[in-house]
């Protein structure tokens, strides 16, 4: 077995409809493969290949043979050597780009847990996630409504959380993929106590020994004084004040439409949202182009890109992939941090 930090990392293709693909496509067109492979369907990403334009090809692997085909052409491949792909599967072939299919929601699935699996085994050292669609997996009764859910319980992991990077801001989220009327409700001092811990963690990952932690407060101005809630009073604070207890350094709450643009000017290393788009915003203010989402809390390490399936440009050749390549780049990072350099 290579030292953990040779080991591959996986790419999932994810929804075939969409623009993962084609931005796979484009990024191993550009870079050497590194111990990089992609797990999905061959033709379909062979296709995508082709719509790029680039003379890298794609050499298939069937799932039931395991990793060492894989591992086998990662150690002699070059710089023009054909991409590795763990077969998990074929799309239709008449499939078309920018719709629902139940069939892309499988094999997206399909190509998802086989990774987790791959990962959890050690033989490979992280994995990297193109955008799924929820209503494809809805329709392929998949019955969970994103990836975050998936690795979770793929994984067993109870305490978990959402973290997005882009450029030198970080943000992780209390609650996820709810209605803001349900998001309120999450706003309790175990959840908070939760994501704090998990902010600490996710830094940690990354290699900031003593991550500096800002809390956004959930009512305008931070409630300001309790003149617009009193969440800021009774929950949120003392909340802070048991996290101090612990030993993180934690400051807060402060006023949401000033704190991410501190933590963007380097006084905090991350700051925690009390939900999905109040931190979502100000990560994909200046575009989804360097965007990251990476899983907290799991055993494993999988990073993302930061933007969706973009049915609308599927199949047209202009999708971007510097989310993916920055989803790679900050994998590596990660593989760094937990099992050292070598």
């Amino acid at each position: 077995m290579p030292s953990p930090t040779a080991l591959p990392i996986a790419i999932t293709m994810g929804d075939g409809a969409g623009i993962g693909p084609e931005v796979i496509a484009k990024y191993l067109a550009a870079d050497a493969l590194r111990g990089l492979f992609v797990i999905g369907d061959p033709t379909r990403l062979d296709a995508a290949f082709q719509l790029v334009g680039t003379k890298r090809g794609i050499v298939a692997s069937p799932a039931e043979q395991g990793l060492n085909p894989i591992r086998k052409m990662l150690e002699d491949s070059g710089d023009d050597s054909p991409v590795p792909v763990f077969d998990v599967g074929r799309l239709p072939a008449n499939l078309s780009y920018g719709r629902v299919d139940a069939a892309c929601g499988r094999l997206a699935y399909d190509a998802i847990t086989a990774a987790i699996d791959l990962a959890l085994a050690g033989e490979i050292g992280a994995m990297v996630t193109a955008p799924i669609h929820k209503e494809a997996l809805h329709a392929a009764g998949i019955p969970f409504p994103g990836h975050t859910e998936i690795l979770a319980d793929r994984t067993g992991t109870k305490d978990f959380g959402m973290m997005l990077i882009e450029g030198p801001l970080r943000v992780i989220l209390v609650s996820i993929h709810l209605s803001l009327r349900s998001a309120l409700d999450k706003v309790t001092e175990h959840n908070l106590l939760r994501t704090f811990r998990l902010a600490q963690a996710g830094c940690r990952a990354l290699g900031i020994g003593k991550p500096r932690i800002a809390v956004a407060g959930l009512n305008p101005h931070a409630g300001e004084g309790g003149m617009f809630g009193r969440e800021e009073i009774e929950i949120i604070s003392p909340a802070i004040a048991k996290a101090r207890d612990e030993g993180l350094d934690i400051a807060g709450p402060f006023p949401p439409d000033t704190v991410f643009m501190r933590a963007r000017k380097g006084d905090f290393d991350i700051v925690v949202s009390q939900y999905h788009d109040q931190g979502l915003i100000p990560i994909k203010l200046n575009g989804i182009e360097k965007g990251v989402n990476i899983t907290v809390g799991l055993p494993i390490i999988r990073t993302s890109v930061d933007h969706g399936t973009a049915f609308d440009i599927a199949g047209k050749g202009i999708a971007d992939p510097s989310s993916l390549a920055e989803a790679v780049h900050v994998a590596r990072a990660m593989m760094a941090a937990k099992f050292g350099r070598r």
